[in-house]
Formats: structure tokens, C-alpha cells, sequence
């Protein structure tokens, strides 16, 4: 894996979990505008739009990068819109990096043809 794909995932990992945190507040802030005089809809929304739409560009540029096949971005897009996906997307993301460092090494140190 170049450094270009491996910051290419790196990058979708990091807005991955703030995503979700975002998603869920404002899940949070949707019951509450519903039964209290509470409202941070509109901010919880314009943030979690953004970090929707980073989460959405940093995907496109992984899937480019990392030549994906279809199924494998359809799970990472499927990720970004389920109120807890974000925190799976984080978790896989982090243990396919972890196993590219190992092959790597393994390479580099003429232990493995891969």
C-alpha cells in the first residue's frame, strides 16, 4: 500500500467516528425538539451535514485509491448511514491498516511474497 491510499484510509477513519457521534446527537436533538421546547436541530444538523459530506469525499477518494470493489465501497457508504456504523467503519478501517503495516514489513524483511 502507497502512503497516498494508506492517508487516503487514514483520512476516512478520522471524520468516521465523529460522523457517527454527530449522527447520534442528532437523533438526540430530533426526540427532544419533539417532546421538549429544546431545539438544536438546525446546528446539530448543519454539522452533521458536513461531516456527512467530508465523510462522503474521503470515501470517494478511499474507493479510488484503494481500487475497492463495489461491495466493499457499498459497505463503507452502507456504514455512513446507520446510526452506529461510523464506530464499525473505525474499527475495520484501523484493522485493515494494522494488517497492510505487517505486510509490509513482512515484504520488506523477505518473509512473505505478497
Amino acid at each position: 500500500m502507497d502512503i497516498k491510499t494508506a492517508s487516503a484510509l487514514h483520512r476516512l477513519r478520522l471524520v468516521s467516528a465523529p460522523e457517527a457521534v454527530s449522527f447520534l446527537l442528532l437523533l438526540v436533538c430530533s426526540v427532544l425538539k419533539r417532546t421538549t421546547e429544546f431545539n438544536a436541530v438546525p446546528v446539530m444538523g448543519a454539522i452533521h451535514g458536513a461531516l456527512f459530506v467530508l465523510y462522503l469525499v474521503f470515501w470517494l477518494d478511499a474507493w479510488n485509491r484503494a481500487r475497492w470493489d463495489v461491495g466493499t465501497a457499498a459497505v463503507y457508504f452502507v456504514l455512513s448511514v446507520l446510526p452506529f456504523g461510523g464506530f464499525y467503519a473505525d474499527r475495520k478501517l484501523k484493522r485493515a491498516a494494522e494488517d497492510a503495516v505487517i505486510a509490509s514489513r513482512a515484504r520488506r524483511e523477505g518473509t512473505v511474497e505478497a
